[in-house]
């Protein structure tokens, strides 16, 4: 059996780490991204083989394009020394880290690390890793609910993730040609250590998104896990260009 194969930028914690995991026990083979803790990274790469697939951990700075040439030629002696292929199949482009002040109050450095993190970055990697993505392939972008939910200190962050949504489409438009689906998957407020975590350990935050959700809580990583795996999967390959939230009727 031909095992796909995916990238995940951002893999060795949080909603990426879930994702790897998710993927994984489904029979999908995993190569990770992580900025810094190799320790952590190794440990992940441990847990995703041993739901019997094979896992490499790469290091990458997503807000570095600098480095994204020399990472695809890494990419490609991986895959070839680990898997004896030339392709991979799932592009997650998930790494990026929060941000939370007013737009009055937002620097310049700040303005530039979130548009070299969550556009620049993800263009530019996209763009430098297409030779190696296989055709019939897909891109999964990830958002933010932020994008529809304003909420006050969070306006420059979403405004690149708002960006990305745009570009989903053009990708899925240049890129249908090769049959290579692209969507982007907002999620909502989520339990995990994204931006200290601040909605998972502020007990009043937390409550509060709660109560303003259909579903009457906060999201688990494993929601968004399952909503990732439900969009690279064969099921959704009529499904492209678009735009999913994963918030279980957040602020509506």
């Amino acid at each position: 059996m031909n095992h796909k194969i995916a990238l995940i930028t951002g893999g060795n914690r949080g909603l990426g780490r879930n994702a790897a995991l998710k993927l994984a026990a489904r029979g999908t083979h995993i190569v990770f991204t992580y900025r810094s803790h190799a320790d952590e990274a190794q440990k992940v790469a441990e847990e995703i083989e041993a739901l019997g697939v094979q896992a490499a951990a790469l290091p990458l700075d997503v807000g570095d394009s600098s480095q994204f040439a020399a990472f695809a030629q890494q990419l490609t002696q991986t895959l070839q020394r680990v898997w004896q292929r030339d392709r991979f199949d799932f592009l997650v482009n998930n790494a990026g880290h929060g941000h939370y002040q007013l737009l009055t109050d937002t620097t310049e450095a700040e303005f530039d690390a979130l548009v070299n993190v969550h556009l620049k970055g993800p263009f530019f990697l996209t763009q430098a890793l297409l030779p190696l993505l296989n055709d019939g392939g897909r891109i999964l972008n990830i958002s933010s609910g932020l994008t529809r939910i304003t909420q006050p200190g969070s306006g420059t962050y979403a405004a690149m993730k708002g960006a990305m949504e745009v570009l989903t489409r053009y990708q899925a438009k240049e890129l249908g040609a090769r049959r290579i689906r692209v969507n982007i998957l907002a999620p909502g407020a989520i339990e995990t250590d994204f931006g200290g975590g601040r909605v998972r350990d502020t007990r009043e935050l937390n409550a509060q998104i709660a109560s303003v959700t259909a579903l009457g809580r906060v999201g688990l990583p494993d929601d968004i896990g399952d909503a990732i795996c439900m969009l690279l999967s064969e099921e959704s390959g009529w499904i492209t260009a678009q735009r999913i939230e994963a918030s279980g009727g957040q602020a509506l």
